[in-house]
């Protein structure tokens, strides 16, 4: 038999418990399960199930593209006072009112 080691996580207590029941249910302990998911793991060379993002989620890489590609726009904006500011913002809340 290979030598072993100790493998410690700290999850949530009550996730921890939702899948101790569900893998009892199935006839295992939960280290068999841990042991099951890093042998797939080593067999597929991988997270063994599909993982990806849902379609509405916005990746980090995503997000900062997004602000390089804002900043780019703005780089050629003119500088505005503080009245030009105030008048804007208070163009916007009258138009708001009315649609209201």
């Amino acid at each position: 038999m290979a030598e072993q080691v100790l493998v410690q996580v700290r999850v949530d207590k009550q996730l921890k418990q939702d899948v101790t029941d569900i893998y009892e249910s199935l006839g295992m302990d939960l280290p068999t399960a841990i042991r099951m998911f890093f042998t797939r793991s080593k067999m597929v060379r991988g997270i063994p199930f599909e993982t990806t993002l849902p379609d509405n989620v916005v990746t980090r890489r995503e997000a900062l593209d997004a602000f390089d590609e804002l900043r780019r726009q703005a780089s050629d904006v003119p500088e505005m006072t503080l009245e030009e500011i105030n008048a804007e913002i208070s163009e916007a809340r009258a138009a708001r009112k009315d649609t209201q």
